[in-house]
């Protein structure tokens, strides 16, 4: 019986096969020169917009190769169409996991479970249909389809698998994160909601994840623990990032100035999980007594004196690698400074948010594979990825590399010699800085439609 349990343990394992980020083609870039036509395109802005994006763009730490929808080089962003939603998905979905399949040696009558996450939009047939139609997979797979999970929904949808995993021996899973921009864009002047159209951008990563044990010496990483929080029931974190509105009636995705707020809330509460489980017990033996002896020493400092400085938990010492959601300049700084983290340990992610910005639930899978082209990744490295999500989520997870990584190619191969740049300054200013010399808002001001 104990040996019963103990093999059954070990086919409930979670381990990562392969992954493929994917890259968009070129004639998708929004280099500066196409940022400034398209908002200069958008007749509903004013000189104090124009200011305000001019702001949010230079010091959004975002590159001049990212990838945006096929609309915004059209000029139709006011006016998607479903067929747009579903070209860009397709071109998502035949490039990456038709990469993944054919470099795993896996036929797609493998699959087993299907997990697909897009979070800003639902069409029917659904998009897991979609992928089941084109690659013809088995009547009998396990399909589930998320959306409105946000940024978070990577790991949300690796917990799944997890779960099944526990159930089914032997199982392929294949995950398939995006966010899809095209219905999404938006065209109004509500600064609230038009941040967005600065920082996300295309992209999309599509995961192989197995249980089978005999296929552990080909697997990348092993899934050792992953924690979800979810702040729902608190108002202020429920309503600080919304899809809605604006009082034109035009959708888009809006964000509070209490999400920065709200996001260390999460956060806090989700390291206060996980931190027992990734490090080693002299680190909280450590952390305990300092933390006594500091709450010792200030019952006893007199009133008025200097108080001392706070005890910080040391997470190296149980992770080498920290692969942080792109959600923004602000929340890369924001993490480095929580987990007391070097600029070695933040340059993946601020590279990934300059060279492909942020692209949602699929950003952390850019972050990891910089790390890998950089070949960072040793065999017993262990991986934390943190996200973000509407919501409000947080959550995290660790992974045990399990080969030495590197060798193959990804979406950073073509660029990663140039990686990192001599400065992350946006030219943006540069080009577009005479916006800020203005003295006249009637030059940005809509002009109001003459008498009939």
């Amino acid at each position: 019986m104990l040996w019963r349990r103990i093999d059954r343990k070990r086919d409930r394992e979670c381990y990562i096969l392969d992954y493929e980020c994917h890259k968009p083609t070129d004639d998708r870039k929004i280099d500066t020169e196409c940022s400034g036509q398209v908002i200069l395109r958008n007749k509903n802005l004013g000189l104090n917009e124009y200011k305000f994006l001019l702001r949010a763009i230079v010091s959004s730490g975002i590159g001049e190769q990212t990838y945006g929808p096929r609309i915004i080089f059209n000029g139709q962003e006011e006016n998607p169409t479903l067929q747009d939603l579903i070209s860009e998905m397709e071109e998502f979905f035949h490039d990456s996991i038709g990469k993944l399949l054919a470099r795993s040696d896996i036929a797609p009558k493998e699959i087993d479970v299907l997990v697909v996450n897009v979070s800003m939009q639902s069409v029917v047939p659904s998009l897991p249909a979609m992928i089941i139609n084109h690659y013809k997979l088995r009547e009998d797979v396990k399909v589930f389809n998320l959306t409105g999970m946000g940024c978070s929904a990577s790991l949300i949808s690796v917990n799944i698998v997890q779960n099944i995993f526990k159930t089914y021996k032997n199982a392929y899973a294949l995950v398939v994160t995006s966010e899809s921009l095209s219905p999404n864009w938006y065209a109004g002047s509500d600064r609230s909601m038009i941040l967005a159209n600065c920082l996300f951008r295309s992209g999309g990563c599509a995961m192989l994840l197995t249980n089978k044990r005999a296929l552990k010496h080909r697997a990348m990483l092993k899934l050792k623990c992953l924690v979800r929080t979810h702040h729902g029931a608190r108002d202020e974190s429920y309503n600080c990032c919304h899809q809605r509105e604006d009082d034109q009636g035009r959708s888009g995705f809006h964000l509070e100035k209490s999400l920065p707020k709200v996001a260390t809330r999460a956060l806090v509460d989700n390291l206060r999980e996980i931190t027992p489980k990734i490090l080693p017990v002299r680190e909280l033996l450590r952390f305990m007594v300092v933390s006594l002896i500091t709450k010792f020493c200030s019952h006893k400092s007199t009133k008025g004196a200097g108080s001392s400085p706070k005890p910080v938990i040391n997470f190296k010492t149980g992770v080498d690698h920290f692969c942080i959601h792109t959600g923004g300049k602000a929340v890369i700084d924001g993490i480095g400074v929580s987990l007391d983290l070097t600029e070695h340990d933040l340059e993946p992610a601020r590279m990934t948010l300059h060279r492909f910005g942020n692209t949602s639930a699929s950003s952390l899978w850019y972050v990891l594979g910089y790390m890998e082209a950089k070949r960072r990744l040793k065999k017993g490295d262990r991986v934390l990825m943190m996200s973000f999500g509407a919501g409000f989520k947080c959550n995290s997870c660790l992974w045990e590399v399990l080969r030495d990584l590197g060798d193959a190619g990804n979406a950073w191969t073509d660029c990663i010699d140039s990686y990192p740049p001599n400065s992350l300054t946006n030219p943006f200013l540069e080009k577009y800085g005479w916006i800020n010399n203005e003295d006249d808002p009637s030059t940005f001001a809509v002009p109001s439609p003459s008498p009939s």
